[in-house]
């Protein structure tokens, strides 16, 4: 009896022990994850994605395009790829993951071949993409720091879409099942806007399905969401459950009934969510360009919108601390002496400018100058200054800026000229230069 009961406490023991490992995690996290909720990097920083999509599957020879998204200050590209069946194939993952590191951007790597599947004859089936993953798994493995898989884009059309969960709950676990660590991402069905709600009812079941707790849900928002009400409406249920979700391709409201990306704009920056515009360059509709013929100085009014736009790219982007920088520092303020609590506004007719750093990186950082009207209103500014270490400015928003050698002069748009007294506006630049970076000393006058 007593050897039973030995035998038994041992068994009982074991018993204990398997249950705590199962309940524990069963898995270290590697590289980018989710957390609650909350896309993170392997650090635990949170992650916001901040960028736009790049057609690089039709585009193979647009490699300067990772250099130009990120010099205008996006620290996420989702990058068009093709399995061979309609698209590609395309066999330089490994080349585009190298290009997204140089270019210290985060890399989302999406099949576009199974655009409108069940609905578009010749897409491919998402069990079709995670094949082409893993045959692309030597390219991948390693760099979950860097890159999210994205199982493939709009996977169903709108006939019968009630198909997407159980296509992608077996997606996700063949992928897991194949070895991927990856933070995986699965677009929405309804040509991803899910208007009839398949992802947005059956999430919890997809989320579960992935043994890894390690997957993203995106939505694609175009005409469907057409009003503020609907975004916030698709918002607040994700927000309410606790889903983790980007918005992986949107447009703008370039005629009557398309998206209101200014709501879809300010809503993702207050929930933190990641979004990613659609597209860079290279549209057969080409209003949903951003740059003209991929050029970064040609923006449209799209790209002027989604970089340099309230809640844009620019203002709210910040880099992943994998890339060994750290959050973008906070423009310096200057405390007003004790005997002059409020700053001392220019004389009439005239303005002040104030210049500051607001980002610094490996060759280049990102300034920003301030413009404040005096006592009385001006119409027009202009404000000049010369650097001191050989820097040059890149790019530019918010002014026209232009560059005798180290000398620069800087003149309002039409939109920011006519100040009130004691009114300010901002406008930044992108700047080029190694080793010292000093701050120069700006001179400002105004009509």
């Amino acid at each position: 009896m007593k050897k039973r009961l030995i035998l038994f406490g041992a068994a009982l023991l074991t018993l204990v022990s398997s249950v705590l490992m199962f309940v524990s995690p069963a898995h270290a996290a590697v590289g980018l994850h989710v957390e609650n909720g909350t896309i993170v990097e392997a650090n635990g920083q949170p992650f916001v994605m901040r960028g736009v999509n790049h057609p690089h599957v039709w585009y193979t020879g647009r490699t300067d395009s990772f250099a130009d998204v990120k010099a205008l200050g996006a620290n996420t590209v989702r990058v068009v790829l093709g399995t061979g069946k309609r698209w590609g194939p395309s066999h330089d993952v490994a080349q585009v993951i190298s290009l997204c590191k140089e270019n210290r951007l985060i890399c989302v790597l999406e099949v576009h071949d199974t655009t409108g599947y069940g609905e578009e004859g010749a897409a491919a089936s998402l069990d079709e993409a995670v094949d082409y993953w893993i045959s692309q798994k030597s390219a991948l493995v390693g760099e979950e720091d860097y890159v999210v898989v994205n199982l493939g884009n709009e996977p169903i059309g709108n006939v019968d879409a009630a198909q997407w969960t159980d296509a992608t709950v077996a997606a996700i676990r063949k992928m897991r099942a194949n070895g991927f660590a990856h933070l995986l991402m699965v677009d929405g069905p309804n040509w991803g806007q899910d208007w009839q709600h398949v992802m947005r009812d059956n999430a919890r079941t997809v989320l579960d399905a992935d043994s890894q707790h390690n997957t993203v849900l995106s939505i694609h928002m175009y005409a469907v969401f057409n009003t503020a009400a609907s975004i916030v409406d698709y918002l607040d249920r994700f927000e309410a459950n606790g889903w983790p979700l980007v918005i992986g391709e949107f447009g703008w409201r370039f005629r009557d009934g398309e998206v209101d990306h200014e709501a879809l704009l300010a809503e993702a920056d207050a929930r933190g969510l990641g979004y990613l515009g659609w597209s860079w360059s290279g549209n057969t509709d080409p209003v949903l360009d951003m740059a003209v013929n991929f050029d970064p100085a040609q923006l449209t009014t799209w790209g002027e919108r989604i970089f340099n736009g309230a809640h844009g790219i620019r203002a709210t982007a910040r880099e992943a601390t994998v890339f060994g920088g750290a959050t973008p520092t906070t423009p310096p303020t200057t405390t007003p002496p004790p005997t002059s609590p409020t700053p001392t506004l220019p004389p009439p007719n005239r303005c002040a400018a104030t210049y500051s750093v607001v980002g610094q990186w490996q060759g280049g950082f990102q300034g920003e100058v301030t413009v404040t009207a005096g006592t009385s209103a001006i119409r027009d500014w202009t404000v000049v200054w010369t650097f001191a270490d050989g820097q040059t400015v890149a790019q530019s928003w918010n002014a026209t800026v232009t560059s005798s050698g180290p000398t620069v002069v800087a003149r309002n748009m039409a939109y920011n000229g006519s100040l009130g007294a004691g009114a300010s506006t901002t406008f930044g630049f992108i700047g080029a230069g190694n080793g010292t970076n000093s701050r120069p000393t700006l001179s400002c006058t105004a009509t």
